[in-house]
C-alpha cells in the first residue's frame, strides 16, 4: 500500500505540474492581468498558418561572400608587393580563389613568403593556402576558414536582420538561423511583406572612395550614379568605411529644403575623417552604398565634427530607409529571398477553427469507440487520453514550442496512436482473465506482458519522428515535436497512470473486464486459431503486385510535386463573381500564360502556380497581383508560398536521406530487439506499404510537399509499430512452447493480436477521419494518405508480414538455424549441462 501511495503522489505532482502550464493558455484576460508576468506569458505560441502573416527564408549570398573576403586579401596583396617592388598584372578575383600573374617568375617564392605571413590568421589552423604555379601566385581560402567566414556572417546577419526589423517597428518577428547559410523570419500580421523583403535584401554596405583624378595613381573601379546618369572612377581603396557611422537620421538641407540623411561619426572615424579631409581639400568624394554613388561632394574645407550629410535626390521615405539601413548596419553579404509564405489572418482563423472542429470531433469519435469496446474500462482509457493531451500541451508550452496545421495534425494522430497502449494492455488483461487469473493477478500479468511491447512499438516510432524532426524544416518539426511529445506521455498515461487507477479501483472492488458485445463477437471470432497461413501466397503475390504497379505509375505519370520539391510559387486568390474562363482569359492578355489555374472549394477561390523564376518568384507574383487588382480591385491574395530552386533540391534530397535513415533506423532497432528475419521481414513489409502509399499519391492527384513526406514517415512508424506487436507475440508463443510447427506459431499469434490489431486501426482511422473529410487543402496531403495507409498497414500486419516471416523462418530452419537468439536464461542452463 505504501508503494501504490508514493506512486499516487509522484504522478499526481507530474499532472498538476502539467496544468499549471497548461493554465495560461485558458485563463481569461481578466485573471492572467492578475498573476506574474513570468508565468501568465508563458504560453504556447501559434504558428503563422494559425493566425496569419509572412514568412521568409533567407540564404546569404556565399559566393559574394568569398569574393569579398579574396578580394580584401587581393588589394593587401598588390600593396605589399607594390612596396617590394614585385611586378604583376592584373590580379584575377574569384569566389574561389584569388590569382597573382607576376612580371618575372623567378620572384615566385619570394612573393609566397611576403605574402604568408598575411594570410596566416590564427593559430588553430591555417585560413587560406598559398602556392606559386609558374608565374603564378594563387591563394585560396581553406575549407575550415570557409565555414568559420559563414558561420560568423550569419551570425551577424542574424544581428543586422534583428536590428532592422526593430527599426521598422514591426511586432514581435521571429528571426533564427536554419541550416548552414540561411536565416528564417516569421513576421505575425505582415499580409504584404514587400517592404520587408527589400528592407532585408539591401546589403547596405557604406564605404566613402576617392573620385579618381589625374593626381592619382590607385588602382580604380567604376561605379554608376543612384539615378543610372553616368558612372565615376574611383580609387579602388576604400578611404573609409561605413562602419564608423554611429547614427543617422532623416533631415531636411536647410537651403533647398530637400530631403537628406545627416550622420554621425563615432570618435575613430571623426578622426580618420577629419585627417582625410583635410589633406584632400578640393577633391570629391563619393558616398557609396551597395555600389551605388549616392553623392560625391567636393571638400571645400576640413570637416573636423564628425558630422555629415548624404543628399541624393531622396524622397522623405527614401531618406528615411537610407538612414534606417546605415543605423542597423551592413550586412557582411547579400541575402537572397529563397522561399517566402503568406497566409491571410482570415485564412489563419478558418484554420484554427478547421483544427478545433476536426480534432475535436476525432477525439469524439475515439471516445465513443472505446466506451463500447470496454465499457467502464474504456471510459478510463478516456480520462487517461485526455491527461496525455493536457501533457502534450503543457510540454510544448514549456519548450516555447509554435503549434502550426501538421502540428494540429500530429495531434489528432496522437490521440489514435495512443489509445494503442490501453487498447494492448487491456486486451491482455482479458486475456488472462480469460486463462482463469483473479482479477489482481490479471491486472499485475497484463502490464507486465504489455509493457516490452508497447516500448518496442513507440521506440520505433519515434525513430521515424526524430529523423523527421533532423531533417524537416518549419511546419514539419512541428508535426514531429507532437507525435514524438505525444508517443512519451502516452507511454507515461498508459504504463503508469492507468495502471495506478487499476490498481486502486481493483483493492476497492475487485472485478474482471466486462465482456460486451464486440468483445464477445471477437472472442467467437477468434476462438479457434484462424489459418492464415493458408492464404500466404495470395496475400503476398496481391500486396507485391499492387507495389509495381505504384512503382510503375510513380514512373508515368508520376507524382504531382508540390512546390516544396519541383519551386515555383503559390498564389491564392480570392475573386467573387469571376469566372474561370474569364480569369484565364485575362491571365493570357495580360502575358501570363504560363500560369496553370486550379479552382479551390468555394465559388471565386482559384489556386495559381507560377513557375521558377529567374528573377525572384515574388517579382512574378507582384507582377500577378497588380495585373489582377487592376482588373477587379476587390481581388483579395490570402495565401503565397515560394521555394526556389536551391531550396526545392534541398528539399528533395532530405526527403530521400530522411526515409532510407528512418527505415535503416528501425531495421537497426529491431534486429537488436528480434533475430534478423523478423528485422527484415518488417522492413519489407513497410516498403510494401509505402509503394502502395505512393501510388494513392499518384492516383488522387494530391500535391507531393513536405506535409506528404511528414504523412510517409509517420506511416512508416506505424506500420512497423504495428508489426512489433504481432512478431512479440510471435515470440512470445515460440518461447512458450518451442516444438510447435512454424505455421501454427504464426497463425497463433494472429489470431491472439487480432483484436488488438483491429482496434488499434480503428480508433487511428476514426481520428484521421474527420480531418481528411473536411481538413481542407492544407491538410489533405496528410490525413487522406495516412488514412489510406493506416487500412494497408493494417492488412499487411495481418496477411503479408506474417507471409514473408514464414519464408524466412522456413529458410532458417532448412539450415538448421533456431527462429530465437536464445535469452540469458538459457544460455546460463546450457553452461550448466557443459559438463
Amino acid at each position: 500500500m505504501q508503494s501504490l501511495t508514493k506512486r499516487a503522489v509522484v504522478y499526481g505532482l507530474c499532472l498538476v505540474l502539467g496544468l499549471l502550464a497548461v493554465l495560461p493558455n485558458v485563463l481569461p484576460e481578466r485573471i492572467a492581468q492578475q498573476l506574474p508576468d513570468w508565468y501568465s506569458q508563458q504560453t504556447l505560441s501559434l504558428g503563422l498558418d494559425l493566425r496569419g502573416g509572412s514568412q521568409l527564408l533567407l540564404a546569404l549570398d556565399e559566393t559574394t561572400l568569398l569574393q569579398q573576403e579574396h578580394q580584401r586579401l587581393a588589394d593587401e596583396a598588390a600593396r605589399l608587393l607594390r612596396e617590394q617592388r614585385i611586378g604583376h598584372g592584373p590580379i584575377s578575383v574569384s569566389d574561389r580563389q584569388f590569382s597573382v600573374p607576376l612580371r618575372d617568375s623567378q620572384r615566385a617564392q619570394e612573393a609566397v613568403q611576403l605574402l604568408q605571413p598575411v594570410l596566416e590568421q590564427g593559430t588553430l589552423s591555417r585560413a587560406f593556402s598559398i602556392s606559386a604555379e609558374g608565374s603564378r601566385v594563387l591563394v585560396a581560402a581553406t575549407d575550415s576558414h570557409r565555414k568559420a567566414l559563414l558561420d560568423d556572417a550569419v551570425e551577424r546577419s542574424l544581428e543586422v536582420v534583428r536590428r532592422r526589423l526593430d527599426e521598422s517597428g514591426l511586432v514581435e518577428p521571429s528571426i533564427t538561423r536554419q541550416g548552414r547559410d540561411s536565416i528564417l523570419v516569421q513576421m505575425p500580421g505582415v499580409e504584404d511583406p514587400a517592404q520587408i523583403r527589400a528592407l532585408l535584401g539591401t546589403t547596405a554596405q557604406l564605404n566613402f572612395h576617392w573620385v579618381a583624378d589625374s593626381r592619382s595613381n590607385a588602382a580604380r573601379i567604376q561605379r554608376p550614379l543612384a539615378d543610372g546618369s553616368q558612372t565615376l572612377w574611383l580609387e579602388r581603396e576604400v578611404a573609409m568605411a561605413g562602419e564608423h557611422v554611429r547614427d543617422a537620421q532623416l533631415g531636411f538641407n536647410a537651403e533647398s529644403g530637400q530631403p537628406v540623411v545627416n550622420f554621425r561619426l563615432d570618435s575613430a572615424g571623426t578622426r580618420i575623417f577629419g585627417d582625410l579631409t583635410q589633406a584632400n581639400v578640393g577633391r570629391a568624394l563619393a558616398i557609396v552604398l551597395d555600389n551605388r554613388v549616392i553623392t560625391a561632394p567636393v571638400i571645400r574645407s576640413v570637416i573636423a565634427g564628425g558630422q555629415g550629410e548624404i543628399s541624393g535626390a531622396f524622397t522623405s521615405k527614401e531618406a528615411s530607409e537610407v538612414a534606417l539601413l546605415l543605423r542597423s548596419g551592413a550586412l557582411p553579404a547579400p541575402l537572397d529571398v529563397v522561399e517566402e509564405r503568406t497566409i491571410g489572418p482570415d485564412l489563419g482563423s478558418d484554420a484554427i477553427s478547421m483544427g478545433l472542429t476536426t480534432g475535436l470531433l476525432g477525439a469524439a469519435l475515439v471516445l465513443a469507440f472505446m466506451l463500447l469496446a470496454y465499457g467502464r474500462w474504456g471510459l478510463l482509457a478516456s480520462v487517461t487520453l485526455s491527461l496525455n493531451v493536457m501533457l502534450i500541451f503543457a510540454v510544448l508550452t514549456v519548450l516555447g514550442a509554435t503549434l502550426t496545421l501538421p502540428g494540429i495534425a500530429g495531434l489528432i494522430l496522437t490521440i489514435g496512436m495512443a489509445v494503442d497502449a490501453n487498447i494492448l494492455i487491456n486486451e491482455r488483461i482479458r486475456e488472462e482473465s480469460r486463462n482463469g487469473r483473479s482479477p489482481q493477478l490479471a491486472l499485475k500479468l497484463g502490464f507486465d506482458r504489455a509493457y516490452r511491447t508497447i516500448v518496442d512499438a513507440n521506440v520505433t516510432t519515434l525513430i521515424a519522428v526524430g529523423l523527421l524532426f533532423l531533417f524537416g524544416t518549419g511546419p514539419v518539426r512541428g508535426f514531429a515535436v507532437t507525435i514524438g511529445i505525444g508517443l512519451l506521455t502516452s507511454m507515461f498515461t498508459a504504463i503508469a497512470v492507468t495502471r495506478l487507477l487499476l490498481e486502486l479501483g481493483q483493492r476497492r472492488r475487485p472485478q474482471a473486464l466486462a465482456e460486451l458485445p464486440l468483445q464477445r463477437w471477437l472472442q467467437r471470432l477468434t476462438q479457434k486459431p484462424l489459418n492464415i497461413m493458408r492464404g500466404r501466397v495470395l496475400g503476398l503475390g496481391l500486396s507485391v503486385l499492387l507495389s509495381v504497379a505504384s512503382l510503375v505509375l510513380l514512373v508515368q505519370p508520376g507524382l504531382n510535386y508540390g512546390i516544396d520539391f519541383r519551386g515555383g510559387t503559390l498564389l491564392e486568390t480570392h475573386l467573387p463573381q469571376v469566372p474561370t474562363d474569364q480569369l484565364r482569359d485575362v491571365l493570357e492578355q495580360q502575358g501570363f500564360s504560363q500560369i496553370s489555374l486550379q479552382e479551390l472549394g468555394g465559388a471565386g477561390e482559384y489556386l495559381l502556380r507560377l513557375p521558377l523564376a529567374a528573377e525572384g518568384g515574388h517579382a512574378l507574383a507582384d507582377a500577378v497581383k497588380s495585373s489582377l487588382q487592376a482588373q477587379w480591385p476587390e481581388a483579395e491574395f490570402p495565401r503565397l508560398e515560394m521555394v526556389g530552386a536551391k531550396v526545392s533540391g534541398q528539399f528533395a534530397d532530405v526527403t530521400i536521406l530522411a526515409v532510407l535513415l528512418a527505415v535503416t533506423g528501425m531495421l537497426g532497432y529491431l534486429w537488436l530487439r528480434f533475430e534478423s528475419h523478423f528485422a527484415l521481414a518488417a522492413t519489407l513489409t513497410v516498403l510494401l506499404d509505402v509503394t502502395k502509399t505512393i501510388g494513392f499519391f499518384v492516383l488522387t492527384g494530391l500535391d507531393f510537399n513536405l506535409t506528404a513526406v511528414a504523412a510517409l514517415l509517420a506511416l512508416i512508424g506505424y506500420s512497423v509499430n504495428d508489426k512489433v506487436v504481432v512478431f512479440d507475440r510471435v515470440r512470445e508463443t515460440l518461447r512458450a512452447q518451442p516444438g510447435m510447427d512454424w505455421p501454427q506459431v504464426l497463425n497463433d499469434s494472429i489470431t491472439a493480436t487480432l483484436s488488438r490489431t483491429v482496434f488499434t486501426s480503428v480508433t487511428t482511422a476514426l481520428a484521421l477521419l474527420p480531418m481528411a473529410i473536411a481538413g481542407g487543402a492544407a491538410v489533405a496531403s496528410f490525413a487522406q494518405p495516412m488514412l489510406f495507409g493506416v487500412v494497408v498497414g493494417t492488412l499487411s500486419s495481418i496477411f503479408v508480414a506474417s507471409s514473408i516471416l514464414y519464408y524466412l523462418g522456413q529458410r532458417r530452419q532448412r539450415l538448421g538455424l533456431a527462429q530465437l537468439r536464445p535469452t540469458d536464461e538459457e544460455i546460463q542452463q546450457q553452461l550448466k549441462l557443459i559438463p
